[in-house]
Parts: structure tokens; sequence; C-alpha cells
């Protein structure tokens, strides 16, 4: 799913402007201790940490568990809070213009149902990784940064 339709009745107001937003980062880790990383469909930034947007009426928890679905078709475990990020790290404008701050909850869960695969829709790729090639994959700069501050990635 690409937008909501809370967004898109606001994106109607204000355009491409910049807006705060809620969202979900879930490291996925397998049995392997190896993590889950997607790339986004259109988008040359590099390999990111699945998530996204927080619905209205839904909790953190439960976006990053729909979010997993909606992107990879696995099931993960309880997700655990690592962390809740921003600043300018966060900061996303898309290849249609829209500016976005988010302000992520970054859990980690373990998967427990299904094998990941792209979506297609937004996702056009997903690969396990380990912690050690972490250093040398091309990451985007929003994982990148996230990685960093939850100890998964030490460059």
């Amino acid at each position: 799913m690409g937008i909501s339709s809370h967004l898109a009745r606001l994106r109607a107001v204000i355009g491409h402007e910049m807006v705060q937003l809620p969202s979900v980062s879930v490291v996925v880790v397998d049995d392997c201790s190896r993590i889950l990383l997607v790339r986004h469909a259109g988008d040359p930034a590099g390999w990111a940490v699945p998530g996204g947007a927080v619905d209205i009426g839904e909790s953190p928890a439960q976006a990053a568990v729909r979010e997993i679905r909606e992107e990879t078709g696995v099931q993960i475990g309880r997700p655990r809070l690592l962390d809740v990020l921003g600043g300018a790290d966060f900061e996303v404008t898309y290849p249609n213009g829209d500016q976005v701050a988010y302000v992520t909850a970054v859990y980690q869960a373990g998967l427990v149902g299904g094998t990941p695969v792209p979506d297609y829709e937004e996702i056009s790729e997903v690969g396990w990784f380990a912690l050690s090639e972490l250093p040398g994959v091309d990451l985007n700069r929003f994982t990148r940064a996230l990685l960093r501050a939850t100890g998964y990635l030490v460059t």
C-alpha cells in the first residue's frame, strides 16, 4: 500500500511541503542472526530496513506487524521496541516531491512464519545480511543512521 487516505487528503491541502509523520522500522532477525533488508521499488537509494507509516487508530506495534506482512509476506513475533528516532537523517524527499520528516519507532522482531518475498508494489527486492556484511552494503541514509543508532552497524 502506498499512501494512506488520510495522508492523501492532507497532501491535497499542503502539496509537497514537509510533514512530520509517525512511522515504524523493523529489524527482522532470523535464526542465524542475519537481518532482513529491502529495496524500495523505483528508489535507487540503497537497501533499507522494512517499515512504514503508522495508520490512524493503529498502535506502532500493530503497524510494525502489518508493514512486515504487507511488504514481505512474512509473520513476525512480538516486536520489541529498541528506540525512537528522528532528525535530519530521517527526512525523506520522494521522487514525486513529497517531503516527510519521520519519527520512527524502531522494533526488533524474529521471523515466525513464511519466506520473505517482495510485494513488487513498494518493495522490489529482499535479502538477508549478516551483521559483518553491513559496513559494505549499499544502505540508504535513513537505514545507515537507524542501524548505527541501534548498534547493528558499527563503523
